[in-house]
């Protein structure tokens, strides 16, 4: 992977075209962060920017920089440079191969060994409670199995330092454990999201407004405590609704 230590956000304008309440935000290698918001306030822009490494040439003249610098253009416009890697609820494979073909295939456009296939798989299978095997083509995956490899991959294979996540709470996979394998590669994790458990799983979390960010939120310990009791209902309901496509019995009390 790139060595990109820290990426960092300055701040723009608001949809009113007002200075945005926070100027600058700056995110570690390793580190998750949030991005919370009523519908609206501008939570896509924002990761829309960093997608596109903005240079102030956006709607919300906002500025990314990469180690504390501008990124060079080739970067912007060359897949083969591309810093960042998104990871969305609605996403679905369109290539008509198994999983197997799919991944020696990456590992091969990225310079690395088909021996990293079986770790992806393995890592995928932790992430979804419908089984993967190397055999099933990609267009027959669930929604649940497609995010699931593909975050594997992404934490695996791709060379992609950055990865945003938009809204996969209602994704089918393990979200808790999704961002941890992401944060634990060494990847910044920007992830958008309703959701208590990962906005509190994040170190911090910007508050959006009217297209602005208006604060930056340090989780404090009571929330890390709280949303530690609140992934443990959610880990049961996970493994309530596995039990009930199985077509088995729920047993046991409330």
């Amino acid at each position: 992977m790139r060595d990109v230590t820290t990426l960092t956000i300055l701040g723009g304008v608001n949809k009113e075209g007002f200075t945005e309440c926070i100027d600058r935000v700056q995110v570690n290698k390793g580190e998750i962060i949030g991005i919370v918001g009523p519908t609206g306030s501008g939570k896509s822009t924002l990761i829309d920017d960093i997608e596109q490494l903005a240079r102030g040439d956006t709607s919300s003249g906002r500025h990314i920089l990469i180690n504390g610098e501008v990124p060079d253009a080739s970067i912007r416009v060359d897949p083969r440079l591309k810093l960042v890697a998104q990871l969305s609820q609605k996403m679905h494979f369109l290539a008509d191969m198994t999983v197997e073909d799919f991944l020696v295939m990456h590992a091969r456009s990225r310079g690395k060994g088909p021996e990293l296939v079986e770790r992806v798989l393995q890592l995928a299978n932790t992430l979804t409670g419908e089984p993967i095997a190397l055999h099933h083509h990609l267009t027959a995956l669930s929604g649940g199995q497609s995010r699931s490899l593909m975050t594997a991959d992404i934490a695996v294979i791709s060379d992609s330092p950055v990865v945003l996540i938009d809204e996969i709470e209602n994704a089918g996979i393990r979200k808790q454990e999704a961002l941890e394998l992401l944060a634990c590669e060494g990847k910044i994790v920007v992830v958008v999201t309703h959701d208590p458990v990962l906005a509190l799983m994040a170190t911090r979390r910007i508050v959006m407004k009217n297209g602005g960010m208006v604060d930056v939120i340090t989780t404090s310990s009571q929330e890390q405590q709280i949303c530690c009791k609140i992934a443990e209902v959610d880990n049961w309901l996970l493994s309530l609704r596995e039990t009930i496509r199985r077509g088995d019995l729920v047993e046991g009390t409330v």
